[in-house]
């Protein structure tokens, strides 16, 4: 069998993999026009995998290193009969914490002050009455797996009320109430913090657009730690000049890198971080953790042991 490796495999962990039985690694720079066709697993995504795809009739496995899979080709996965693999599960946490810390940093005024420090303003009279506690405060978090049970869980613990939108509308752990995507924007026109986890889907992308925008009543913050082109970028720059929103906390955007000309770099009432709230220290072993449940399954069973992506919705 043979695995090309296009992320990233420790000493350690080619050992594990040797463990396996007959299991070549190879590396990018020693692909060539006749192993390219014998590849069997790819793991990660990048600019050798499309041709790998092409040429090998052998690949059956591919393990993605993200659990965002909208960049990958999912038609030609499904024709080819290949598995699609990814590390769902592993951002839960670090995504989870991140989104805390936007929520904290509006609530407890961190935001107002950074906004001040640029003009060396002292303004604790000002925004100390402004700030508010999480307690019977309310957040509607468009997501209801993993990641945004994983928020939910931590928003409850300070009180807050919790709202999950899903396509099922099925009770969930960690959420006081969960409705449809339908229902879901007339939960979010009241609520205080608007949270995003959503894959992109067809049905998804711009879901969040100038009709959502227009309908929040209650000002509340937008948060977006799910996937950029899910957000109508010009409609929610509008609804942040109009005070539709009381701000918003965003870690990925419709363009990565954020062009150097958008106004979201200028605006007080914004935090925004480069696609980092799923990043942590020991991703590398959490995602190869994976690998190798899915690698050992595969080899003795034909079959992935966990994670597989349903190809037909895109998750």
């Amino acid at each position: 069998m043979k695995l090309l490796n296009l992320f990233n495999l420790t000493d350690q962990q080619r050992t594990e993999i040797a463990k396996l039985g007959d299991v070549q690694v190879i590396e990018p720079a020693d692909l060539n026009s006749e192993n390219s066709s014998e590849i069997d697993v790819i793991y990660g995504w990048g600019k050798q995998a499309p041709d790998v795809l092409n040429k090998s009739a052998n690949l059956k496995l591919v393990q993605s290193f993200s659990a965002g899979v909208d960049y990958m080709p999912l038609s030609e996965f499904a024709k080819k009969g290949v598995t699609l693999t990814n590390v769902s599960g592993i951002h839960a946490e670090p995504i989870s914490e991140s989104v805390l810390g936007y929520v904290l940093a509006f609530a407890r005024g961190m935001v107002a002050s950074q906004a001040a420090r640029s003009e060396k303003k002292w303004v604790g009279d000002q925004i100390r009455m402004q700030n508010y506690i999480l307690k019977d405060r309310t957040a509607v978090i468009f997501g209801t797996g993993r990641i945004g049970q994983a928020i939910a869980e931590k928003l409850q613990m300070f009180g807050t009320k919790t709202i999950g939108v899903s396509r099922h509308g099925r009770p969930t752990d960690h959420f006081d109430e969960v409705v449809t995507d339908t229902e879901g924007t007339d939960k979010a026109a009241k609520a205080d913090f608007v949270i995003n986890i959503m894959p992109l889907t067809a049905e998804t992308k711009h879901f969040f657009n100038k009709q959502f925008f227009d309908k929040m009543s209650s000002h509340p913050v937008f948060i977006n730690v799910g996937r950029g082109p899910s957000v109508d970028t010009n409609a929610l720059i509008d609804a942040l000049d109009q005070y539709k929103l009381a701000g918003a906390a965003l870690d990925v955007f419709e363009a990565e890198p954020l062009e150097s000309d958008s106004p979201l770099w200028d605006m007080d009432n914004v935090i925004l971080t480069p696609h980092i709230s799923g990043g942590f220290k020991d991703y590398g072993n959490e995602a190869f953790t994976i690998l190798y449940k899915n690698l050992a399954s595969f080899i003795k069973t034909g079959e992935v042991a966990v994670n597989k992506v349903d190809l037909s919705a895109g998750y």
